[in-house]
């Protein structure tokens, strides 16, 4: 290496470096219901993305919001896609995973979840955990991701507090760690007490969609009993020395190896604590982090680029038919035009036309760093899952596919269609819309759709026929449970023939078995006890699936 060039590196090396320092990445997990849109709407007003913030209404009644683009999400006013949000706060660049609000899409999330570094649990003050919530959290344990808890609309009657940390300590396992504490609740709802500086911030309601105004004082200001009515703030401070005679400290290692959550107290709907969450959360939060591969733990500020697919999307834009591959970019600097190497397939693959997205709005991306988020045009050559890397090989671990529990024939009345309807199944499949299963008897070429919940199918079916213009039928097969064999059909057939289940092919040519019930699978671990089933499917690599 010359000194010119060696030089040149060191330069790259610090570009990297600081871009790295200056980044957080994180996603939203939720129940529905409990205020997601909502608080990421906050966040970009907050951060200048937006002027003005519209929650979503009732049917019927909704307005467009920036994190839900497709026309279902707008007529049912639910987040059922995950899109990409990336701004600026201060001197701090933001990537906001938006994730699908709707439970029938947690696979969706669970994708997610692979590219984020932190994650925001949002609960409702007066519910609680909830079932969707208890799920993700899971999936972020599973991954060792730190977790945020903002504890939603104190601007309504909820539950205690303390009784919302307690239970998020005995149910989860996870430490609590209020870093503000709210002052009265419902119509009582006055402000925060930060507990680090002991600082209260107090809120009036701002004009609806705009930032609400703040007011800080000291704890100790005689001007606060003026402000706060004495009851409220006498029962804020003594459950505040409850929590610090409980002994617990605020340790970011903890934080960080996601054993302590830090807890905050607001409103998103009307602006009470978003942005003293949102600074806390960008002064706490881990920067993008190292990534597990085939070579083991690949350091962000590993000379070359990297990055993998965590997610595909047909359509986005219907006047172009277009297809994005979403990559988190784990290392290195990407740049416009560069030419990078597709693990799978070990193709060259020049990148030219890289996309910043925003919503449903996309610009053209120069660069991008370490916790960012790209979009690729993808003609049909990427997976979810792919790895893409400049210099000596890396891949990343694969995402898997969880257990489906609903599962339908897909069936085309119009033959003249076929061409449009394999192309739709061919494309939903490859973004994760729903998991593509095949009847074991080739004869049978209508595919089966496989999915969480119900609401998947349906928007498979308002896909096919809203962006390819091919009206559907569902049958359903009657089977709740799917589970992987882990030796393959090798191991299948050793076994010879198998009762109360059916046999299908996943997308991959790897043996499914799909049961009525829980209590047919136990049956046939009883009669086979040495027949290793999986709920989640092996990684594939090198691979190529099965198009319909």
């Amino acid at each position: 290496m010359t000194g010119s060039t060696a030089a040149q590196q060191r330069d790259l090396s610090e570009v990297v470096a600081a871009a790295v320092d200056r980044r957080r990445n994180f996603a939203i997990i939720s129940h529905p219901d409990a205020g997601k849109t909502t608080l990421t709407e906050k966040l970009l007003l907050y951060g200048g993305a937006i002027q003005q913030a519209g929650a979503v209404k009732a049917r019927g009644e909704q307005r467009k919001v920036t994190s839900d683009w497709m026309e279902l999400e707008k007529q049912r006013g639910i987040s059922i896609t995950s899109t990409v949000l990336q701004f600026d706060y201060d001197t701090t660049t933001i990537n906001l995973l938006d994730t699908p609000g709707h439970q029938d899409f947690s696979e969706d999330t669970y994708r997610t979840l692979a590219a984020a570094d932190n994650a925001v649990m949002l609960e409702d003050a007066a519910k609680g955990l909830e079932p969707q919530t208890r799920k993700l959290f899971e999936v972020c344990r599973m991954r060792k991701i730190p977790i945020f808890t903002f504890i939603n609309k104190m601007d309504r009657p909820g539950r205690e507090p303390l009784s919302l940390l307690d239970e998020i300590e005995s149910e989860l396992g996870l430490t609590p760690w209020a870093v503000n504490w709210p002052i009265g609740s419902g119509e009582e709802f006055r402000g925060v007490i930060d507990r680090r500086t002991r600082e209260v911030v107090l809120f009036s309601r701002a004009e609806r969609g705009k930032q609400a105004s703040e007011q800080r004082l000291s704890l100790d200001d005689p001007a606060l009993r003026d402000s706060v009515e004495e009851d409220l703030l006498d029962l804020a401070i003594e459950e505040l020395e409850l929590l610090e005679g409980a002994g617990a400290e605020l340790d970011l290692e903890m934080v960080h190896a996601g054993e302590l959550t830090p807890v905050f107290f607001g409103s998103a709907m009307t602006n009470f604590g978003v942005r003293p969450f949102l600074d806390a959360f960008l002064e706490l939060a881990q920067r993008p982090i190292a990534r597990s591969s085939s070579d083991g733990l690949v350091d962000p500020l590993r000379e070359g680029f990297s990055g993998f697919v965590f997610k595909l999307q047909a359509n986005m834009d219907p006047r172009h038919r277009d297809r994005v591959a979403f990559v988190r970019v784990c290392s290195g600097r990407f740049e416009k035009d560069m030419t990078v190497k597709h693990a799978r397939t070990g193709k060259a693959i020049r990148l030219s036309r890289p996309q910043k997205l925003f919503g449903q709005e996309r610009a053209v991306v120069e660069d991008a760093f370490p916790g960012d988020v790209i979009g690729l045009n993808n003609p049909g050559m990427f997976a979810i899952g792919d790895t893409l890397y400049v210099g000596p090989k890396v891949e990343y671990e694969g995402i898997p596919c969880f257990s489906p529990e609903i599962f339908s024939w897909l069936r085309n009345p119009n033959p003249s269609a076929f061409k449009n309807f394999r192309k739709g199944v061919n494309e939903l499949r490859e973004e994760g819309a729903v998991q593509i299963l095949y009847d074991t008897d080739e004869s049978k070429r209508d595919p089966i759709l496989a999915a969480v919940g119900q609401l998947q199918l349906e928007v498979v079916q308002h896909r096919l026929e809203n962006e390819y213009g091919v009206e559907t039928r569902l049958e359903p097969l009657g089977f709740q449970v799917a589970r992987w064999v882990a030796g393959g059909w090798i191991q299948l057939e050793q076994l010879g023939r198998i009762f109360n289940c059916k046999t299908v092919r996943d997308a991959w040519n790897r043996p499914v078995l799909l049961f009525k019930n829980e209590w047919n699978l136990n049956q046939l671990h009883e009669d086979h006890p040495e027949l290793e089933l999986s709920t989640v499917a092996p990684v594939v690599s090198g691979v190529e699936p099965i198009s319909l």
